[in-house]
C-alpha cells in the first residue's frame, strides 16, 4: 500500500516522492497495475490531494526502475478513471478521489460536504409539469396533476459527477433556485419541517447518451451508475421520487450485508 513518506507538499509541487510503493517484480500481477492501484489508494486516502502533480514520467520510472511505458499505462489507467489528468504546460494531476456513498438515505450534497468533495449544482430545470405515469404512481397522485420538477447538475472540485432529476407533490415546499443551488434538497426539506423517514430506492447501471456524457464529461457510452429513488416522510407520504445517474469512474455505493438469523 502507499504511504507517506514525509509532510505533505503543496498542490502544485511533485508530490510523489513523499510516497514509498511496494511493487512485487515476481508477482504474476503487471507492474503496471500495481503501481496504479497504489496510485489510486494514495488518491482516495487523501495522501495524494486534487491539485498534486505526479512529476515527470522519466523521472518516476527511474526512482521506481520501471520503463517508462510501464510508468505511463499506470498512469493512463488513471486517467481513464478520472482520477488523474494531464494538463498542457502543467504536468499529470490529481483531480480527485473517488465518490463513495453509503446506501442508505442521506443526500448526496451533505455526503459530499461531509467527505470534503466541495460540491456545487447547478440547476438546469425548476419547473411545474404534469406528472408522468410511473412518476405519479410513486408519489400517490392522479396521472397528469401537476407536480414540481428540478433537474440538476452536482459537481466536485469543479468536475461533473452526477445529473439528478426529482419531482415533488404540489406545494410541498418553496424550490428557490437560489437556494437549490448553494444547499441540498433534503436539507431544504428538513428546514421546512418535513421528517424523512425511509425510501424505496433501485441501482442499476447504463451506457450514457450523447446528451449526458456531453453533460457529464464522459465520452458516449460510458458506464452509468443509476438510481431511482421514492422517498417518504414520518406520516408515510411520498414526498419525493428521483432518478439519478452517476458517473461510474467517479462513484460508487458502499453497504454493509448482514447474515440472517
Amino acid at each position: 500500500m502507499a504511504k507517506t513518506g514525509g509532510p505533505a507538499r503543496a498542490a502544485t509541487e511533485p508530490a510523489l516522492s513523499t510516497l514509498d510503493f511496494a511493487l512485487d517484480r515476481g508477482s504474476p500481477v503487471p507492474l503496471y497495475y500495481q503501481l496504479a492501484q497504489q496510485l489510486e489508494a494514495a488518491i482516495e486516502q487523501g495522501v495524494l490531494a486534487p491539485g498534486n502533480l505526479l512529476g515527470n514520467e522519466v523521472d518516476l520510472s527511474v526512482r521506481l526502475g520501471l520503463s517508462r511505458p510501464t510508468v505511463r499505462q499506470a498512469i493512463q489507467s488513471l486517467v481513464d478513471k478520472g482520477l488523474l489528468v494531464r494538463r498542457r504546460g502543467v504536468g499529470t494531476q490529481v483531480v480527485h478521489s473517488q465518490v463513495r456513498r453509503p446506501l442508505e438515505l442521506s443526500s448526496l450534497y451533505d455526503d459530499l460536504e461531509a467527505a470534503g468533495q466541495g460540491p456545487t449544482t447547478r440547476v438546469m430545470r425548476n419547473e411545474t409539469v404534469p406528472a408522468p405515469a410511473a412518476v405519479a404512481a410513486a408519489l400517490g397522485l392522479a396521472e397528469g396533476t401537476e407536480v414540481a420538477l428540478l433537474e440538476r447538475l452536482r459537481r466536485t472540485h469543479g468536475r461533473p459527477v452526477a445529473l439528478l432529476c426529482n419531482y415533488l407533490p404540489p406545494d410541498l415546499l418553496a424550490l428557490d433556485t437560489d437556494r437549490l443551488e448553494a444547499t441540498g434538497l433534503y436539507r431544504m426539506m428538513r428546514t421546512a419541517g418535513i421528517t424523512l423517514h425511509s425510501a424505496r430506492q433501485t441501482v442499476g447501471a447504463r451506457a450514457a447518451t450523447a446528451a449526458e456524457a456531453s453533460r457529464l464529461d464522459e465520452k458516449e457510452g460510458a458506464a452509468l451508475l443509476t438510481m431511482q429513488r421514492t422517498a417518504y416522510d414520518d406520516t408515510g407520504r411520498a414526498v419525493e421520487y428521483g432518478t439519478h445517474i452517476y458517473r461510474a469512474s467517479r462513484y460508487s455505493f458502499d453497504f454493509q450485508l448482514l447474515v440472517r438469523p
